[in-house]
């Protein structure tokens, strides 16, 4: 049996789950996780949290960049199009992310208060 089958066998008490549902389920749990992670996350940490997320989108870019070489020479075309399209994603996540943490790291800059003004008939006594 393989390890994907056993542990499915395992997690259903015994009876045999699809992987596709078993799989369906852990990215479910992982959607829920990921979503309470999210919004308990501090303001102050959430411009580091957003540079290591570009981090990780820059790696799947080229994880997305190497499908699309793959899919050029002669493999699949959904290998071309699903790394062509994660490309996209990925710029777009990317770029945004860079926006978000430019803003975040403005509100955490000390404003300059202006000079006081200087009144010309004060200047001429």
């Amino acid at each position: 049996m393989s390890v994907v089958l056993t542990s499915s066998i395992i997690m259903a008490g015994g009876a045999v789950v699809s992987p596709l549902i078993f799989q369906l389920a852990i990215f479910v749990l992982a959607i829920f996780v990921g979503y309470y992670v999210v919004w308990s996350v501090t303001p102050a940490l959430h411009t580091p949290l957003m540079a290591v997320t570009n981090a990780i989108s820059s790696v799947i870019i080229v994880g997305a960049l190497v499908a699309v070489v793959a899919g050029t020479d002669g493999g699949s075309q959904i290998s071309t199009y699903g790394g062509a399209l994660a490309v996209g994603l990925c710029a777009i996540n990317i770029f945004g992310g860079f926006l978000v943490t430019q803003r975040m790291l403005a509100m955490y800059k000390k404003k300059e208060k202006p000079a006081p003004k200087v009144d010309a008939k004060a200047e001429a006594k």
